[in-house]
């Protein structure tokens, strides 16, 4: 090869290099961008049904608001954990949901049905240069996940995947009727702070996979920054509990790591899991909380 040739492959090779490490510098910028406190507004409406059920009735729409309190809980190259929580009052503080990004991820636990999710993993070369957005329950267990390239154009910053999940807490102690909920989420930033924007499926879904639409539901939570001052109650509870949940995350790590199908129990001693993770104190032994997972995880 001659040297000019040479030192343009060379050349165009450090170039590609460096951009997707300024892409990916930009990437994280948008996820970090995430933390902080917030009043959110939480925005969810059924917009179209498609039951077959003349006695069908659709979802009230529901208006609510709160102030969150978003923890940058691990800070690692190809992995970021946001811990979400609540805050009723200064003296009640509630660990809510936790979303984990990673980057060029291939491992995938993918919500089936009921309390099962499916584990798969794709090659490498289907995930370069992407995130994948891990959400967990209040006790750590899986939600759903999905994996897309964070996009930087035209003044925008985002993020879109399609998952199957659960039911939300706002549905699954008042419905029954389905069982399976196909979330289109967008990830924004604003000047503001950021926008969970969701165009979800109500879906029945068999043990064979076969699903049929139930209704269509939209959901707008928008989240604008305020002074962390506000959120210091939030603050206090993490740093003094900050240690059980990672023994707690540690523990379903090891959980993930089997690569394999994972199903859980509903109850154990006619309890959740959540509650019995919520009763330990924030010293409790490892040992302990490892105990109660095991026992859920079946």
């Amino acid at each position: 090869m001659h040297n000019w040739l040479f030192l343009a492959v060379a050349t165009l090779g450090f170039s590609l290099a460096n951009a997707q490490e300024n892409k990916k510098a930009e990437d994280i910028k948008a996820i970090k961008s995430m933390c902080g406190c917030y009043e959110v507004e939480f925005n969810f409406a059924e917009t179209f049904q498609y039951s077959k059920d003349e006695n069908y009735k659709p979802s009230k729409t529901k208006l609510d608001s709160g102030l969150e309190w978003v923890e940058l809980a691990e800070d690692q190259p190809n992995k970021l954990v946001l811990q979400h929580l609540l805050l009723v009052s200064d003296s009640i503080i509630i660990k809510h949901w936790r979303q984990d990004w990673v980057y060029e991820n291939n491992d995938f636990y993918t919500f089936f049905k009921d309390k099962t999710w499916k584990y798969n993993a794709l090659p490498k070369t289907a995930v370069k240069g992407q995130w994948t957005q891990n959400v967990y329950q209040v006790d750590d267990s899986p939600r759903y996940t999905g994996t897309a390239t964070w996009i930087h154009a035209d003044g925008r910053h985002y993020w879109t995947d399609v998952a199957d999940a659960p039911l939300p807490r706002r549905e699954y102690t008042i419905r029954n009727d389905y069982n399976v909920l196909k979330r289109t989420n967008t990830h924004e930033i604003t000047k503001e702070g950021w926008i969970h924007d969701q165009d979800n499926e109500k879906i029945i879904r068999d043990d064979t996979g076969k699903d049929v639409l139930v209704a269509k539901e939209k959901g707008y939570d928008v989240y604008r920054k305020v002074a962390d001052s506000k959120c210091q109650a939030a603050r206090d509870y993490w740093k003094k509990n900050a240690a059980l949940w990672k023994n707690i995350r540690t523990k379903w790590q090891t959980v993930y790591e089997r690569k394999k199908d994972l199903n859980l129990e509903t109850k154990v001693k006619d309890t959740f899991l959540y509650e019995q993770l919520f009763e330990l104190k924030a010293d409790a032994a490892k040992a302990d909380s490892d105990k109660i997972i095991d026992s859920f995880v079946k």
